[in-house]
């Protein structure tokens, strides 16, 4: 409500059937405003709205290193180099080595954490009318698995939260020594390890046992069989962890006179993407004020 959503309901034990007939829970919060959308065509709106105001966008180019020239900065890639007032790194998964490289001391480190679906069959789908979630636990930044009805069509069920090893590991194959020796030098990944070991094996024994994670679903729908669901996509997300070993759980923005770095953007970061964007160029146009361009001439 403080957010300004309307019309929001508690509901007791007996309700929740009314809403989703095939669920349980000691109660549940009824949130009509929820919503999903095809965030493929978000970002694509995005990107026509930067062409339409002059802006391009590169891809496939791997930013190298930054350089202070004058009043301004020189960012070197692998597409060549441009020249700018002000750095803004929203670099994901690789957000603490730029920063590292722009000469800042980001104080946290990225470690990449898998999240798996499964999809309910064709057949299964009246099982789920809208979009079931769990109450998630304080201690943790992750969710936890739940139902997501699709734009498109289909029921996505999931994710869990396994350690990846690697920063593109959306599979157990994708393996990178480099992703791994630096995680497992960060002394905060120790810290966290011993706090949450318990959890990081539940974790991993679900991602390779489907039984478990039917289990695991079933807190929800408790109707739902193993022969239910079928694989579907991955995700991974950039988790940055703190040196005394704590999950950031919250945006974190990291800046200095021409620098501002998004070193963490967790969910809901893409349906917060506008509100972090405004803010984020709130942020630019006060530093592009402060420290204005000196007239030539």
């Amino acid at each position: 409500m403080a957010n300004g959503l309307k019309d929001i309901k508690r509901i007791c034990k007996n309700e929740l059937k009314d809403y989703e007939p095939y669920t349980t829970g000691e109660e549940g919060l009824f949130i009509p405003e929820t919503g999903i959308v095809d965030y493929v065509s978000v970002t694509n709106k995005f990107g026509e709205l930067i062409h339409q105001q002059g802006g391009e966008i590169l891809t496939s180019c791997r930013f190298i290193n930054v350089l202070s020239s004058d009043n301004h900065l020189v960012i070197e890639t692998t597409k060549g180099d441009f020249s700018g007032r002000l750095l803004i790194n929203c670099g994901g998964l690789q957000s603490d080595r730029i920063a590292k490289e722009c000469g800042l001391s980001p104080e946290v480190q990225i470690i990449p954490f898998r999240g798996e679906y499964y999809k309910l069959k064709k057949e299964k789908e009246y099982l789920v009318k809208n979009l079931i979630y769990p109450v998630p636990d304080p201690k943790f930044p992750f969710l936890g698995v739940h139902f997501t009805r699709m734009v498109k069509g289909g029921i996505e069920a999931g994710p869990n939260a396994v350690l990846a090893f690697s920063r593109k590991g959306y599979t157990y194959d994708e393996i990178s020594f480099t992703d791994i020796f630096e995680m497992i030098t960060f002394p905060g990944f120790w810290k966290m390890t011993m706090q949450h070991y318990k959890m990081g094996i539940d974790e991993f024994r679900r991602s390779l046992n489907k039984s478990l994670f039917t289990k695991a679903l079933q807190k929800l729908v408790p109707s739902i069989q193993e022969e239910d669901i079928i694989p579907g996509g991955s995700g991974i997300r950039a988790q940055a962890l703190d040196k005394e070993g704590k999950l950031i759980d919250d945006f974190r923005i990291v800046e200095n006179e021409k620098q501002v770095h998004v070193l963490n953007a967790p969910s809901p970061a893409a349906t917060a993407s506008l509100s972090i964007g405004k803010y984020v160029a709130e942020i630019a146009v006060k530093k592009l004020t402060i420290h204005p361009e000196p007239i030539k001439g």
